[in-house]
Formats: C-alpha cells, structure tokens, sequence
C-alpha cells in the first residue's frame, strides 16, 4: 500500500501541469511583441543643434481605423506632450515644437518624425504610439545632442541660485541646465568640479576625477557625487549648464577695454558680446583656441584653449580658462564677439 501511494506521487511530481492550473511566474512580465509597429533599428538618433533630424517610426502593416501619435515624454514633469496626430491621410501639430515638426512620409507605411532647426530644449525621450482600440503598441526614441557640460556661477561667488534661477541663468548664457546623461558622460570626458551644482531635473552634483581632500575626500572613489534632489526654492547652488554647436561664429577683438567699451566694439562690427555658452561652443565644435583674455555678456573674463603651452596657464589639459569677474571698469583685456549665421 505504501509502495503504491509513493509511486502515484512520484507520477503526479512527474506529469505535466494540468492546462486550467498552469500559472505563469510572477514577476516582469514579458514585454509584448510589436504586432504592427517595426522596432527601431538604432533607438537613439544623434544630432546637433541647427540640424534636422528624423526619429523613425515604421509600420509592417496598416490596421483599420488607426492613429499614430507622437509625443515627447518629460519625466521631470511626470507628463507626455503631444507632438503630432496621424490617422495616415491627414495630421495635426501640437504645442511648441508644431512649427519645426513634420512627418517624414517617405511611403505608406513611414510614420517617422522630423525635427527641423534642432534646439537645446528638444534633447530627450519620444514616444510614437499607434493607436488601434485595444492593440494599441508603441516604440521609444531618445534624441541626442551632441554638446558640451560647463560648472556655472554668478559674479557674486559660489552657491548663490535656487533651482528656477540656475536655469533662468543657464538659459541666460545660450545654454539650458544639464541632464543627468549629460553631466555622466561629461566626468567620463574629464569634468572635474568640486562645486556641487543643479542639473535639470531638481536634483544636485559634483563630477570628480580626483579625489582630493575639500571634494567629499581622498578616500572616496571618483565619481558623480549626488546630493540628491533638494528644495526648489530654499537651497542654493551652482549650475551645470549644456550647450550645443553654434549658428554662427564666435570671433576676438583685441584692445584693452572696459566692460562697456567691449560691448561697443561688438556692435560696431555688426555682432553682440559673446555669452559664456558661445565660448564654449565654439572652443569644443570649432576649435576657437587664444591665449587672450575677453570679457563676455556676463561681465566674467575667459579664454579657450584647444593647445595647451606654458604660457597659457601653464594647465595640461584644453579647456576654457576664466579671470572670474573682475571691475568691469578695468581696461585690461579684449572682447569675444558673437555673430549669428
């Protein structure tokens, strides 16, 4: 008896589960197969500012009575921003972005957005969703800008912006705050900074290479050191700004003039007194190298440099050097100039 009852146990341990109690495990469930829409190629199209560029989204086949939708995903905000509506014959613009949008259509089946006169702010996350009852599938794209991350502070020394003011002053400077992407791949370039400083969305940074005594200590590794996200309104930091290439040419004047001379000079050539962002546009897309100090729209004094030499700082490594912001009475130095395309 007992031989039999262990043998019809080892039957049932043995035998496939019954169809109607089979239960799938728990956890992540798997990801649903894309039924009409073709998962892209390359998720992440690269661009520059000024430039157009295409986020593909390509059907395999046309449902019945169907939309496509396009949507830039704003997870600071918690919120998608609809871009543009496609029922395949007619479509609609939305928001800000409806002047520079259009779907590319290069055939029945091309659902791809174009981003014409590429800005800072259209860096980011987007969604093309087709919209079909209850098979609705969508496919995501990141856009990226090519660009450069630069530590930013006012003339009136160090931890002095709430978050709105760190971006009104990035924004200030032809740049926007960075994200967090952005700073990362920055300290991976070299960005060593030992101020800690906002980046897009609310939360605070330092990038370190080297660890170092008054920067968290020796003894902690290199990294991007976080302060996490902080109060809006109340504390207060430096920036981490990015930009992008330029529309346009930033040039030096040679002179010894004061602030408002320099700004003078600018005009009398048909151009404005270059902002910090232009500076280091210029130094990181088209080489501006000079070992001479100008004053900028902020009222600081900086140089680039692309070749590094004794005499210009005497620094290893390429970068913008700064005077800081000295008398704006002083007639000490020239001015960058910046002239639009």
């Amino acid at each position: 008896m007992h031989r039999l009852l262990l043998l019809s146990c080892l039957w049932l341990l043995a035998a496939p589960p019954a169809s109607g109690i089979f239960q799938r495990p728990t956890g992540t469930p798997a990801p649903l197969r894309l039924q009409y829409l073709l998962e892209p190629l390359h998720p992440t199209v690269h661009t520059r500012r000024g430039a157009t560029a295409t986020l593909p989204c390509v059907l395999r086949a046309l449902p019945r009575n169907y939309r496509v939708k396009w949507s830039k995903v704003e997870p600071a905000n918690y919120r998608e921003d609809v871009i543009i509506i496609t029922n395949g014959l007619y479509h609609k613009n939305y928001g800000p972005l409806s002047p520079r949008v259009r779907l590319r259509h290069s055939h029945r089946y091309d659902a791809s957005l174009t981003i014409t006169d590429v800005a800072l702010e259209d860096e980011g996350r987007y969604r093309c969703q087709l919209v079909n009852g209850l098979e609705d599938e969508s496919v995501s794209l990141t856009l990226h800008l090519e660009g450069i991350v630069f530590p930013y502070q006012p003339s009136n020394g160090r931890y002095k912006f709430n978050y709105h003011e760190a971006k009104r002053a990035c924004e200030q400077q032809d740049s926007r705050l960075a994200t967090y992407q952005q700073l990362y791949k920055a300290w991976t370039e070299g960005l060593d900074w030992c101020n800690a400083g906002w980046i897009l969305d609310g939360t605070v940074h330092y990038p370190i290479i080297n660890s170092r005594e008054p920067c968290g200590g020796r003894l902690l590794l290199p990294g991007v050191r976080t302060y996490g996200a902080r109060d809006k309104q109340k504390d207060r930091f430096d920036a981490f700004c990015f930009t992008s290439a330029l529309q346009g040419q930033v040039y030096f004047i040679r002179g010894h003039l004061n602030f408002k001379e320099a700004g003078q000079a600018c005009r009398n050539h048909g151009a404005a007194i270059a902002k910090v962002g232009q500076l280091y546009s210029a130094w990181k897309f088209s080489q501006l190298d000079r070992c001479d100090g100008g004053w900028l729209a902020d009222g600081s004094v900086r140089y680039p440099i692309t070749t590094p030499r004794e005499r210009c700082g005497g620094l290893p490594e390429p970068g913008v050097r700064s005077f800081g912001f000295p008398s704006k009475e002083m007639r000490t130095y020239g001015t960058y100039c910046f002239v639009g395309k």
